[in-house]
């Protein structure tokens, strides 16, 4: 099995109302360092392969599918070793 994670995120220009919200939220419990915040969905997906190539173009399809709107969202992708799982 082959466990990747999913960072979804706005394109830069594109209204982030959450990470706004979040921005205001924290200059106002006097974070004032704080200039801006970011919301990024994670998703971490377990696929039933060990190829790890097939395993890509199938993230990638997800993605393109399903996981993002490729008109505002960026997104990227990784496979997490096993050894990182393990040491969970």
């Amino acid at each position: 099995m082959i466990t990747a994670r999913v960072e979804v995120r706005l394109k830069h220009g594109v209204a982030d109302p959450e990470g706004d919200n979040t921005l205001k939220a924290l200059n106002l419990l006097g974070f004032e360092q704080v200039s801006a915040v970011r919301s990024i969905q994670t998703f971490e997906v377990d696929l039933k392969t060990e190829d790890e190539a097939r395993a890509r173009e199938d993230l990638e399809a997800m993605c393109r599918r399903l996981l993002a709107n490729p008109v505002i969202h960026d997104y990227s992708f990784e496979v997490i070793p096993r050894e990182a799982l393990e040491a969970r």
